[in-house]
């Protein structure tokens, strides 16, 4: 392919208790345009981290022409010249994986410029950049995935989950950092805590794709979404509020988003939801697409 169309969607990472292990891939999505030039990089960035504050860089250390170099000098292929145009509904810095499907967009891209099929090495290439697989693997695989490292080598298993969930995500105005937030963890956690999430954690991959009506307790963590509340009180209320009105909620990733997981696509009107944006986004099954064009 010369000219060719990436479509990668949203994810949510944790779950609630499986810390940089669990992911579900949303239905909302990046698209990616890429065409092959005689030489020179050109990208043109529209909607979300286009022009503002938001702005986002449209050169060389663009997330995606930094992915797709990646995966072109790993597969040894060499564009002479690309032309991207960047169409994002993903918001930035919400917790809804932007970073990621920014990545996995370009990994694809270059697989596809490679002619080759993306493999397990994709995951590998896609989570080098953020450390961590979870986000990656949901863009990558769709569905729900399960990701872990070992030494070095990062891996992801879709699983497919049950379809009675129904995703709603509660998104505020206010963004968040990854690493900001990841810098409020602390080095060590009390050993009953570990072993509460770890269980949960287990539970989690029973709720969500196999018994529903568990997903409440199955999502309770103790790890990490109370250390990190200070950089988004709101999320932490709102979470609380939905939870004591019986919604499985939990912060999507890093946060500041809320992710509800309802078999019915709504949650109740609780006093904290003031403010935030509630969307109903279905499963993406499929995981990242790439069509010429």
């Amino acid at each position: 392919m010369t000219a060719l169309r990436v479509t990668v969607p949203a994810s949510s990472a944790n779950l609630g208790p499986g810390f940089d292990a669990l992911g579900l891939a949303l239905g909302l999505h990046d698209v990616v345009e890429v065409q092959v030039t005689d030489a020179g990089l050109k990208v043109e960035v529209f909607d979300s981290g286009a022009g503002g504050v938001e702005d986002v860089p449209t050169d060389e250390t663009h997330l995606v022409v930094r992915a797709l170099r990646r995966a072109c000098q790993y597969l040894g292929v060499t564009p002479p010249g690309l032309h991207l145009r960047c169409f994002n509904k993903i918001p930035h810095a919400r917790g809804l994986g932007s970073s990621a499907a920014a990545v996995v967009s370009g990994i694809a891209a270059g697989y596809a410029l490679a002619g080759r099929t993306l493999d397990g090495d994709a995951v590998q290439l896609a989570a080098e950049f953020e450390g961590h697989a979870d986000n990656a693997a949901a863009s990558l695989l769709g569905g729900f995935v399960l990701a872990w490292c070992d030494h070095g080598r990062f891996h992801a298993e879709r699983l497919t989950p049950h379809p009675e969930i129904r995703p709603v995500v509660a998104v505020p105005p206010v963004k968040s950092s990854t690493e900001a937030t990841r810098g409020l963890l602390p080095a060590e956690v009390p050993h009953a805590d570990a072993a509460f999430s770890a269980g949960r954690a287990a539970l989690a991959v029973h709720a969500l794709t196999t018994d529903p009506s568990l997903l409440l307790p199955a999502t309770e963590d103790r790890l990490h979404q109370h250390y990190r509340e200070p950089a988004y009180p709101a999320t932490g209320r709102l979470v609380r509020d939905l939870r004591a009105a019986g919604v499985a909620a939990t912060v999507s990733g890093a946060g500041p988003t809320v992710l509800a997981l309802t078999i019915d696509g709504i949650i109740p009107p609780v006093a904290g939801v003031e403010g935030f944006e509630v969307i109903e986004l279905p499963v993406d099954q499929a995981g990242v697409r790439v069509t010429s064009r």
